[in-house]
């Protein structure tokens, strides 16, 4: 079950976090996996961790938010059966204290980034006839998350889109999902604990895992494993979901 063999997979920011671990586990079922990676460097070493595990990989240096450069990109690859739109950047603030350079920058690469792709990866699936689209929303799409305001804004448009693309393109047997994690336990998460929250780095996680029911943070191999549930065969009567993957936070916090 769950085998990519054959398969191509576009998966964007597979250079670190959870797009590594989807890529890493893609790889490992069988897929020729292409990774679109701002970070070259941190790219090829996901790459270099598929070949050692005995699979394929491509690492393309690319920015989400240029859409000729992903165009041409995928242009290049030529055939794509499954796209994971996993790029994105986070940015902590209220509304009155966002500034308008912070917001545009995570439109560009949370909500345009997404959009490029789409834009890209579509006409070629259409052209093969099928295909499979993975959006990474989060759960700050749904539920009101302190000091989250334009990193919310940009996954309730990722959320949106992914319905809409279901929706749109069913009839040309192409599928759209999308995952939304809580709090998953990645190297940012502990740069970003490092850095706002100096000498109270053990407190802050601690706090931070509870915040899930569940009692701990999630792990980017335990997002994986629904984003290649989600993009393999056994899927093929699931379109237009959001997955909560969040350790119950969702709907057990009261």
């Amino acid at each position: 079950m769950f085998s990519l063999q054959g398969k191509t997979a576009v998966i964007t920011g597979g250079g670190s976090g959870i797009g590594r671990a989807i890529s890493e586990l893609f790889g490992k079922q069988g897929a020729t996996v292409h990774i679109i990676e701002l970070n070259a460097d941190a790219a090829m070493e996901t790459v270099e961790q598929i070949y050692a595990a005995g699979g394929h990989a491509t690492a393309h240096s690319c920015d989400v938010s240029d859409q000729q450069q992903i165009v041409d990109t995928y242009n290049k690859i030529g055939v794509i059966d499954i796209l994971v739109n996993n790029a994105g950047i986070a940015h902590i603030g209220v509304a009155d204290n966002t500034s308008e350079e912070d917001f545009t920058k995570i439109f560009n690469v949370n909500v345009k980034g997404v959009y490029n792709s789409l834009f890209a990866a579509i006409p070629l699936m259409q052209k093969q006839g099928k295909g499979v689209i993975l959006n990474m929303s989060s759960i700050a799409a749904v539920v009101g998350i302190t000091s989250r305001f334009a990193y919310s804004m940009s996954k309730g448009a990722v959320a949106a889109m992914s319905l809409s693309v279901a929706r749109d393109y069913i009839d040309q047997n192409i599928r759209c999902n999308a995952i939304s994690p809580a709090r998953v336990h990645t190297p940012f998460v502990d740069g970003f604990i490092a850095k706002n929250y100096a000498g109270k780095e053990q407190e802050m996680f601690e706090k931070l895992s509870k915040s899930q029911p569940i009692g701990r943070m999630g792990k980017p191999e335990e997002i994986a494993s629904m984003a290649l549930y989600l993009c393999s065969d056994e899927a093929g009567f699931v379109t237009g979901v959001d997955y909560a993957v969040d350790g119950g936070f969702v709907k057990l916090n009261n």
